[in-house]
């Protein structure tokens, strides 16, 4: 059963009253980076929960690369997850929000298998949330369904929001690397280099690592396989709902500006007191004023990542182009409809905008060059959901754009869509994939991501479960009673579909609509150098 907020806040507590277990206890005990942890054993192997993987990131620490792990003595309870990180509660995420900390950098590690004989892939889990909400201490993200497949599961906590991507002059003037801002991407690293140190005591292979995440989380797995600080470390990408690979980030320098912004806006001391009074402002109250001053600034983005010259040299669309990504296989794809978009006064100019030098064109696509609500899609919904799909976020237009430039650089590639709607939704919407992918089926769950399952969505899950790991064990979905799933190619752009009545290969997905998208994309980037 789903956690309620109340018992997931009052577990955090006791988490915190027993974080050392007595010896007499029993349970499955290992020796990681800090000291000796014990978990739970489970039907079918073990779990590992709320293991630290850097320093608590308070007080001094804060806005800096994670720090070290602080060793302990005795043996460290493992049987219940951390405080996920600070974030702004809202309707979606409240499971999480509830308990919330700043003491936030652990991780949780699932094995079918205990005590392990032989190593398994590894698939290491980026939640999403906008990089400003969320977490991996939820239900539909337990791993144990998912690990069963042959594969040992790690999920982990990052810094959100002003904690994890902040930039500021004063913070790039103490940084030994001259850079500020990222710090949530610097914890994902971490949490990937401690993954790499000790997961093989977990019956993990750390030479076979696949990263995997979905929207702003997929949006992350991006800036890691184009990150030069984490090359042989991921050995595959899966990214779900999110082509962030192909947007431009801010650079250091306007991320700083608009920083000084941030700080004076919550009544910061200019000069050489900024860091020091909002490093002194209690966490729960610097989130709250974080927030209120970003809605001032018109609803500024507060999880962006920064072209830092540092963990992002680049921005990340740079170097899929250039084919300079980490050359490892890929998975990526998209649900059929994810987000609802701009509001029908607001539509015209939104897609004009957003396909520039394509504009009349995206308009006749859509059926908005005349009066009207333009063209309607069954499988794709309204003209607003289907243009924020390809063209705004764009989840879809922007995912075949990785997918060329990846397949391109002579690396494998494979795409989906998702197109099975959790039963008793109109629709495919975006996370709706997520119950499936983790086979967590839930009658009653937040995020709208539970429901009345069949037999129909456990075989669906079963699918996509085999298929996601088969990916993680050899770089490729396919395996033994599996329908193929083609390789993605420039030309065919072939990709997988997840229907009602199972996986069916297809090609060219909404090719004409993101043609016009791509084409625009290339005259931004060769107007923009960016």
């Amino acid at each position: 059963m789903r956690f309620r907020p109340f018992l997931l806040a009052a577990g955090m507590v006791a988490c915190g009253a027993s974080i050392f277990s007595d010896a007499a206890q029993s349970g499955p005990t290992v020796t990681v980076s800090g000291g000796q942890i014990r978990g739970q054993v489970l039907a079918s192997g073990a779990v590992f929960k709320g293991v630290p993987y850097a320093a608590p990131p308070v007080g001094d620490l804060r806005w800096r690369e994670p720090a070290p792990v602080v060793t302990w003595k005795g043996v460290r309870n493992a049987g219940a997850f951390g405080a996920s990180c600070v974030q702004e509660m809202r309707d979606w995420n409240r499971q999480e929000a509830t308990g919330s900390n700043e003491d936030c950098l652990y991780l949780n590690v699932w094995t079918s298998e205990w005590p392990s004989r032989s190593k398994k892939p590894v698939m290491f889990w980026i939640f999403g949330g906008g990089n400003t909400g969320g977490g991996s201490n939820v239900d539909y993200f337990d791993g144990a369904s998912l690990s069963r497949k042959g594969v040992v599961v790690v999920t982990i906590n990052y810094r959100l929001g002003i904690f994890g991507f902040f930039a500021h002059p004063g913070l790039t003037a103490e940084s030994a690397h001259h850079s500020s801002g990222n710090y949530g991407l610097l914890d994902q690293l971490a949490a990937l280099k401690w993954v790499h140190e000790n997961i093989a005591r977990f019956g993990g292979d750390p030479n076979n690592v696949t990263v995997f995440g979905q929207s702003a989380g997929g949006g992350d797995t991006a800036y890691m396989v184009t990150s030069p600080l984490s090359m042989g470390l991921v050995h595959r990408l899966i990214q779900e709902s999110s082509s962030a690979g192909v947007r431009s980030f801010p650079t250091l320098k306007e991320a700083e500006q608009t920083g000084e912004q941030l700080a004076a806006k919550m009544q910061a001391p200019a000069g050489a007191e900024t860091i020091k009074f909002l490093r002194a402002m209690p966490a729960a109250q610097l989130q709250k004023a974080s927030v209120a001053a970003a809605n001032e600034m018109g609803r500024l983005n507060l999880g962006l990542a920064i072209v830092d010259g540092w963990y992002m040299p680049v921005n990340a669309r740079q170097a899929f182009a250039s084919g300079k990504a980490n050359p490892i296989p890929m998975m990526i794809g998209n649900n059929a409809q994810e987000m609802a978009g701009p509001k029908p006064e607001a539509l015209r100019k939104a897609v004009a905008e957003a396909f520039g030098i394509n504009a009349d064109k995206a308009l006749a696509f859509y059926g908005l060059d005349v009066p009207g609500d333009g063209n309607a899609d069954p499988k794709y919904g309204s003209v607003s959901l289907q243009f924020q799909t390809e063209g705004n976020l764009p989840e879809r237009c922007g995912a075949v754009q990785e997918a060329i430039w990846h397949s391109t650089a002579k690396n494998p590639v494979y795409e989906y869509q998702f197109d099975h709607a959790i039963p008793g939704q109109p629709a495919p919407h975006h996370s709706a994939e997520l119950p499936y992918v983790f086979g967590n089926l839930l009658p009653v769950t937040q995020n709208n991501l539970g429901g009345p399952y069949g037999e129909a969505d456990r075989r669906i899950s079963n699918e996509m479960q085999t298929y996601w790991t088969n990916f993680a064990k050899t770089g490729n979905p396919n395996g033994a009673g599996m329908p193929n799933w083609p390789k993605f190619d420039p030309a065919e752009r072939a990709y997988i579909e997840f229907t009602d009545n199972g996986p069916v290969a297809k090609a060219g997905l909404r090719r004409q609509i993101c043609d016009l998208f791509i084409e625009n994309l290339k005259h931004q980037m060769d107007t923009t150098g960016r």
